[in-house]
């Protein structure tokens, strides 16, 4: 079992930056992709992007090059470093963790990012 919880979200404007965290418990991530997630109310929820237990990285096509993904050394917070942010990335952010065998995931509860003027 692994407890995620987000944390970082606020209020910014159009070009700034905001660094969102996702500390895990229960068991360190190091057999999980940890996958950032973003959900407009009526929306699906959409990946934004992703770490695999080998480190590698994907990303929404919509971030690519504005947004970075990160794990610490002990492999038990994700980062999602957030720049150049615009309106449309407006949402709430919830981390993802999945089991890389059993494909067993967690869910966080999520943290609100409003980019507006």
């Amino acid at each position: 079992q692994v407890q995620l919880v987000e944390s970082g979200g606020g209020l910014v404007q159009p070009g700034e930056s905001l660094t969102l965290s996702c500390a895990a418990s229960g068991s360190d991530l190091s057999r999980y992709v940890t996958s950032w997630y973003r959900q407009v109310a009526g929306k699906q929820r959409d990946l934004v992007a992703s770490v695999g237990t080998s480190g590698r990285t994907n990303y929404g096509d919509y971030v690519k090059g504005r947004f970075t993904i990160a794990r610490d050394a002990a492999k038990t917070t994700v980062y999602l470093r957030m720049n150049s942010l615009k309106p449309e990335d407006t949402a709430v952010y919830y981390c993802n963790a999945k089991h890389f065998l059993s494909n067993n995931q967690y869910w966080g509860q999520g943290t609100q990012v409003t980019v507006s003027s």
